[in-house]
């Protein structure tokens, strides 16, 4: 007797609201999915797992193993997919053990995860949209003036396998990239460590333009044919003053004409036909300059928070439509949104020790509020992205009147205000409260505790 072939394979790690979205496709067409969870047995297991039907887990360095555990489910397996950056790598390992399944190639995974590969690929698809790169191999005055004669300044420095902004920074002379280089090279294993990322930590050097950055999530079949979804508007750090690079606020559905939005896409397929990419969700990043556009960068997964963006202002089941890409079946993208959404990245000012935290919780009451995760509490550390650092909060709103959304974002920015001591305040305040440095020598640090994320939804 012939198996139903229902379950829907998530790489590493699934989040809470994608069975959300799953179950209400399901109960809406009334279909029946299994969710598997397959891991590896090299990650650290989180505290709780979110209810999956199946938990397989195996060590994903060893060919056999993934197939052994594959395989009691291979004639029932519909779709796989990966959402997270730094479990790619993890997905390509998996790909050779899914022959049946519709799945991007491995070689397409590695350039989209490979900044140094990627910018490598686009260059040779289409050289105009892509800024000058190169890989910086060490932090000797050679290998920087080597980078700066054939990238100039300014430029940014980064990781090619991180995500969320960490360590991107801008340089304007060699001094700032003597700096940027020796905080990198001195942290970067230990991040890519701290992400479970499986790559060797790389980092490159790449032209750095001033002009609007915008983003797209575009699913592209098996045979190449793209669906875009809305652009999304990025405002990033140093645009609201922070020296800083990560992206402060997303909003979508941008305000830009059709005949825009057409160049764009057409630029984001170019990126994603130059790296092979199939049966995937992308993600595009994209640089406005006048009437000419960039691409920054391509990944090959949905982008953060844009299930709930596209959700919220357009009525689009993200999570299922990378599904369906991969069964095949068509995406469903609405023509029309019924409003506007936007995430936001909050870091603060200055890095030290949070003192304060005042206004976070009037931001319930305004009428654009729709969810807030508070990442910090008072004792904790401040760090810039640019140096490793997460946010204090990260915060959703979501109003159909536009301006009314503007003033709610610039209610925000007036009603909160996070406090924090530098180390060298501290130690010269511990300094005065209690003598002399040979007085005040530092005691062993007692470890840690991790803070417990807070989560607040208002459902629209």
């Amino acid at each position: 007797m012939k198996q139903r072939k229902d379950i829907i394979v998530f790489v590493a790690t699934i989040a809470d609201r994608y069975l959300d979205h799953i179950q209400a496709y399901a109960a809406k067409h009334d279909k029946t999915y299994r969710i598997m969870l397959l891991r590896d047995t090299k990650m650290k297991l989180p505290s709780e797992l979110p209810p999956v039907d199946l938990l397989v887990e195996c060590d994903f360095s060893k060919p056999h193993k993934i197939a052994e555990a594959l395989l009691p489910y291979q004639d029932e397996l519909l779709a796989i997919t990966c959402r997270t950056e730094q479990n790619i790598a993890r997905f390509a390992e998996i790909i050779p053990h899914v022959p049946y399944l519709r799945t991007p190639s491995s070689e397409s995974l590695q350039w989209a995860t490979d900044k140094y590969d990627m910018r490598r690929r686009l260059k040779l698809f289409d050289a105009k949209n892509t800024p000058v790169f190169t890989k910086v191999k060490n932090n000797t005055a050679a290998e920087r003036k080597r980078v700066i004669e054939k990238v100039t300044f300014p430029m940014i420095v980064k990781p090619a396998n991180l995500a969320g902004s960490l360590f991107v920074t801008i340089c304007y002379h060699e001094d700032e990239l003597e700096q940027a280089l020796r905080t990198i090279f001195r942290k970067l294993r230990n991040a890519y460590k701290k992400d479970a990322r499986r790559e060797e930590p790389t980092i490159i050097a790449e032209q750095y333009f001033e002009g609007e950055q915008y983003s797209i999530d575009s699913y592209v079949n098996a045979r190449g044919e793209v669906y875009h979804c809305p652009l999304v508007h990025q405002k990033t750090a140093r645009q609201i003053g922070h020296d800083d690079l990560y992206t402060y606020s997303q909003m979508t559905p941008s305000n830009l004409k059709t005949a825009t939005i057409e160049k764009a896409q057409q630029v984001a397929e170019t990126a994603i036909h130059a790296l092979g990419l199939r049966s995937v969700t992308a993600h595009v990043e994209l640089m406005k300059l006048d009437d000419e556009w960039k691409v920054i960068e391509v990944a090959p997964r949905a982008g953060g928070a844009r299930d709930t963006l596209y959700r919220l202002s357009c009525d689009i089941n993200h999570t299922m439509n990378d599904i369906a890409i991969r069964i095949p079946r068509k995406p469903v993208i609405p023509k029309k949104c019924k409003g506007y959404t936007v995430y936001i990245k909050y870091f603060a000012d200055t890095e030290g020790s949070i003192t304060e935290m005042k206004g976070i919780k009037k931001i319930e009451a305004l009428e654009s509020f729709h969810h807030i995760a508070v990442n910090k509490k008072v004792g904790d550390r401040a760090v810039f992205a640019r140096n490793g650092g997460r946010s204090i909060f990260n915060l959703y709103l979501y109003n159909q009147d536009r301006s009314k959304l503007l003033a709610d974002m610039r209610r925000l920015e007036k009603m909160v205000e996070v406090k924090v001591e530098s180390s060298a305040a501290k130690r010269k305040r511990t300094i005065a409260e209690n003598g002399t440095k040979e007085d005040t020598a530092p005691a062993k640090k007692a470890p840690r505790k991790t803070a417990t994320k807070k989560t607040t939804t208002k459902k629209t």
